[in-house]
This record gives structure tokens, C-alpha cells and sequence, in this order.
């Protein structure tokens, strides 16, 4: 496919906004599963005659599975097409689902969750991409907002869901659930989403099996060192060796995408773009923060208020709500509004929203206060999902959006794998430092998790209210990064890069047509000029002297 496609999608209508709204039904299943399963795990445990290792796994696996691919299949992305490669990703995903649904042991359950994380992983990466090709860089930051309101609301959705399904109907429909949304998605996006240029990748098979291998163990090491004690694992394998080979093998992996003379699974010319860099460090924070700050405020909120899951997720509702009004206003300042300030001042309100959640669960303050915290979460998801992803995807030319939406994935769920095992540690540390001896330590505190004594309910409060600390101040990381963003500006020669064209905001319908007519002239003009042969070449294309105007 040419750029005369693009030129054929402007004709035949295609709209940036219709297509965005297509992907975001997928994109949100994904989210929303992430969160649903934790809420039914007791529940699973009981159905299937599982222990508690075992049912571990069924979120493992997935994150295991989603995690190890997203570099490879960003790249996939690249050369089938990101379309393509989301409408197979999604059919896997929700053919998956309906297997875990019918699951009648847990093995069989743990198989099909890999296989659905397989399918998620396939994507994920497709939807950044598609934002990046399908919108100019001064209209991106209002789908980057949608992207992140979305991604507010279903941090909410997925508890309270999962509550209702299985207290009413069962485990089993947590999963079944995806499969009409999957169905609806997938033809959402065979009616909305375009088809965009191909490009030719030779595919790096030594990057492949490298990345995939490090990623494994690095993943599967820091996802199970709580469940071994960070010990032995069997025979001489520890934990930590795992680790270490991991991140030996992914060094090795970096030293071949420098030195090997085809095209690399990942272009390490990405790096030179600042943004990306920093955009990197700080969703790799943002990653740790997300999948480890709910744990402590869930299990406050059930073991010593004794609210039900529903109810203790509803104590996020001034969150998910903020977020989901908020961010689509932001998004469409971004071209505005410096993101570097806006993503500052989103993960300052994070950090300190944190820190305030802390002091009030350790100080086992009533819950109506803890509402104000989540309130100023909302604020700071609104303002911090756009800004970033804006940042890190902004001078990406559309050859490489599949390769950059890997890499932004991958750190992110990095972070997030970080982010659940270090939670853990911190509160097993935590509950054995508080609880007085005579309890029993830590392991009476698990024992007796949901049934907490009286004179346990103020150490078990103070534990977990010192555990938010942990992604309070991870997020000091984030804010640094972001601070050192440079302002992004658009080069003229995007309208070279195949994009689709939208309308500008306050414009008239004239001069809409008008500029729709000049985008045609464009991709016209440049459907016979040849393509850069290399990742390297389009990189350096995309850096070219010239007129720039401020976003």
C-alpha cells in the first residue's frame, strides 16, 4: 500500500474521530480486564479447588504473556498494517476470553489467560500507532486525552463490574462479558479504522529471540520473587539469577540493535529524540504508581471498614470521574498549553494525591475523607496520560509509530510489573514491623486478612498507609523527567508523512475543504517518491532543517 491509499481514505470519508472511538472500545476491554479478574479471585480459588499460588498465576500468566510481546508486536504492526494487526489481536483476545470463561480447572484457566495476554499484546501497541498516523501533530493532543480518560475510567469500571458479574451471575461471565464488546470492537473497527501504509521491515531474528528471552525472565523474576522469598526457585535457580540474566541478556540485546547491519526490532535512533527519552522514563514511573497504589487503599477499605469490593472501589469514583471529564478538555489545550508543565503539574497532584492517601489511611481516618485524595488523583490523571504520550509520539514519523508505541508500551508495563512486586514486598515489610509479636508477624496478618481482630485494625492501617509512600515518591522520578520536556513543534513536512487530515478547531467548513483539498495535492505529489530504505533513513528525514511553527 502507497500513500495513495491515504489519498483513498480521504475520499471515501474516513474520519480521524469515528476510527479513534472504534479503537478506544477494545483498547478499554483491555483495561477493564487488567482489573476485573482481582476482584474474583477468592471466588475462582473456591470454583476451581485452587490455592492461592495457583489462582496467582491466572494474573501472571497474563501479564507475563502481555508484557514479553509488545516490542515485537509494535513492529508487526509496522509491517501488516496496525489494523490488521489490532482485528487479529482481538479475535485472539476474545476467543480467549470465551475459553477462560468455559475453563474447568485451573490449568486450563492459567493456558487460555495466556493466550488472551497474547491477544492484548497484539493490541495494545496498535492504538498508539494509529493515533499517531491518523492524526497531525496539532491535533494529537485531544486523542491523547480521550486515550487517557479512557484509561481513568476503567481503573474504575473494571472492580465495580467484576463485583456485580460474579456476585450475580458468577466467575465465569468476567470473561464472557468480552465477548459481544469484542464482537462490537471488531466491527467498529472494519467500518472506521483505514488502512494505512505498509512498510517493509526485514525483521531482526536475533533482536526477537533476545528481546523476548530477557524480557521473560526479567518479567518473570520480579513478578515471582515475593511468591519464592526473592530465593531459591528450584535447583541453582534463584530468583535473582533470573534477574540478572535477564537484564544481561536485554544488554546484549541493546549491543546488537547498535552494532547489526540489517534493520533493528528496535531503532535505538528513537533515543535521540529527548522527548521520547524522558516521555519513556516517566511512564515507566507512572507504571510502577498505577499497579501498586490500589492494593493498600482496596485492602484498608475491606479489612478494616469491612466494605464489600464494590464498595471499596466506589471510593475511586471522584477519580475516575475527574479523569473522564477532565482529560479531553486538556488534550485539545495541549496544542496550547506546554505539555511540559501540564504533565508536571498532573503528576505533582499525583504524587502528593499519594502522600495524602497515606496519611489519612495510617492515621485510619473515615472514609469520606479519602475522597478528597481521589478527587485530586482525577485531577492528575487528566493532566498527565495526554501530555506524555504527546510528548513521546509527537516527532515520530508514521514509518516508526508501531516501533515507538512497542517501546512506550513495554516501559510502561515494565513499571507496572515493578510496581506490583515492590508493593507486595513493601507490605509484607510493613505489616511485620507493625503488628505486634505476640499476632504472629506476617504471616498471621495474611492469615487472617479480611477477619483483622480489633487491636490489629491500627497497625494493619498504619501499614498500609506507609506502602503508598512507595509510588509517592517513584513519582518523583516522573516529575523530573517531565520537567526537562522540550516544547514540541510541528515540521511542515508532515503532511508528507501520510496522515490523515482533521479539521482544525473554530475553522470553517470551507476552509476545511480547502485544506482536506491541499492534503490530497500533497500525498499525490509524493505517492511516486520513494520511501527512506531504513528506520535510520526516515529518522533522519523526519530532522531536517526547515520552518517550524510553536505547538
Amino acid at each position: 500500500m502507497t500513500s495513495a491509499a491515504t489519498a483513498a481514505d480521504l475520499e471515501h470519508g474516513k474520519k480521524p474521530w469515528p476510527a479513534l472511538w472504534a479503537l478506544v472500545v477494545g483498547f478499554f476491554m483491555i483495561l477493564v480486564d487488567s482489573t476485573i479478574v482481582s476482584v474474583a479471585t477468592p471466588t475462582i480459588a473456591t470454583a476451581l479447588d485452587a490455592d492461592i499460588n495457583a489462582v496467582i498465576w491466572v494474573t501472571s500468566a497474563y501479564l507475563l504473556a502481555y508484557a514479553v510481546p509488545l516490542l515485537i508486536t509494535g513492529r508487526l504492526g509496522d509491517r501488516f498494517g496496525p489494523k490488521v494487526l489490532y482485528q487479529v489481536g482481538l479475535v485472539v483476545f476474545t476467543l480467549a476470553s470465551l475459553w477462560c470463561g468455559l475453563a474447568g480447572s485451573i490449568e486450563m484457566l492459567i493456558l487460555a489467560r495466556v493466550v488472551q495476554g497474547l491477544g492484548a499484546a497484539m493490541m495494545t501497541p496498535q492504538t498508539m500507532s494509529v493515533i499517531t498516523r491518523i492524526f497531525p501533530p496539532q491535533n494529537r493532543g485531544a486523542a491523547m486525552g480521550l486515550w487517557g480518560a479512557v484509561a481513568g475510567v476503567a481503573s474504575l469500571v473494571g472492580p465495580i463490574v467484576g463485583g456485580l458479574l460474579v456476585d450475580g451471575f458468577g466467575w465465569e461471565w468476567i470473561f464472557f462479558v468480552n465477548v459481544p464488546v469484542g464482537i462490537v470492537a471488531f466491527v467498529l473497527a472494519q467500518k472506521f479504522v483505514p488502512s494505512f501504509e505498509r512498510h517493509r521491515h526485514r525483521f531482526d531474528t536475533l533482536g526477537i529471540v533476545l528481546s523476548a528471552v530477557g524480557l521473560f525472565l526479567l518479567v518473570f523474576g520480579i513478578q515471582e520473587g515475593e511468591t519464592y522469598d526473592w530465593g531459591t526457585i528450584t535447583g541453582p535457580i534463584s530468583v535473582w539469577s533470573l534477574i540478572i540474566a535477564g537484564i544481561v541478556v536485554l544488554a546484549a540485546f541493546v549491543v546488537w540493535q547498535g552494532v547489526q547491519k540489517g534493520e533493528p526490532l528496535l531503532p535505538l535512533g528513537l533515543f535521540k529524540d529527548r522527548n521520547f527519552t524522558l516521555a519513556n522514563i516517566a511512564i515507566t514511573a507512572v507504571g510502577v504508581a498505577i499497579s501498586s497504589f490500589a492494593l493498600p487503599i482496596m485492602l484498608w477499605a475491606q479489612d478494616v471498614l469491612r466494605f464489600s469490593p464494590t464498595q471499596a472501589a466506589l471510593l475511586l469514583v471522584p477519580q475516575a470521574v475527574i479523569s473522564a471529564g477532565l482529560a479531553p478538555f486538556v488534550g485539545k489545550k495541549l496544542n496550547v498549553w506546554n505539555p511540559r508543565w501540564v504533565a508536571s503539574f498532573g503528576l505533582a497532584c499525583f504524587s502528593g494525591g499519594l502522600f495524602w492517601f497515606g496519611a489519612l489511611i495510617a492515621a485510619n481516618a473515615d472514609w469520606g475523607w479519602v475522597l478528597l485524595p481521589s478527587a485530586l488523583l482525577g485531577l492528575a490523571n487528566a493532566c498527565m496520560w495526554g501530555p506524555l504520550s504527546v510528548s513521546a509520539t509527537r516527532n515520530l514519523p508514521p514509518r516508526l509509530a508501531g516501533a515507538g508505541s512497542g517501546v512506550y508500551n513495554t516501559t510502561r508495563q515494565i513499571g507496572a510489573v515493578l510496581g506490583s512486586a515492590g508493593i507486595a514486598a513493601l507490605m509484607e515489610a510493613r505489616i511485620t514491623a507493625e503488628f505486634p509479636q505476640q499476632s504472629g508477624g506476617s504471616g498471621a496478618g495474611a492469615e487472617q486478612t479480611g477477619s483483622l481482630p480489633g487491636f490489629l485494625l491500627e497497625p494493619f492501617s498504619r501499614a498500609m498507609g506507609q506502602s503508598l509512600v512507595l509510588p509517592a515518591v517513584v513519582l518523583i522520578a516522573a516529575i523530573v523527567a517531565a520537567l526537562f520536556l522540550s516544547k514540541p513543534k510541528q515540521t511542515v513536512a508532515w503532511k508528507q508523512t501520510g496522515s490523515v487530515a482533521t479539521q482544525p478547531d473554530g475553522g470553517s467548513a470551507e476552509a476545511a475543504s480547502a485544506k482536506a483539498d491541499d492534503e490530497r495535492e500533497h500525498v499525490a505529489a509524493h505517492a511516486s517518491a520513494p520511501a527512506p530504505a531504513t528506520a535510520a533513513d526516515e529518522l533522519a528525514a523526519g530532522q531536517h532543517p526547515g520552518k517550524h511553527v510553536e505547538a
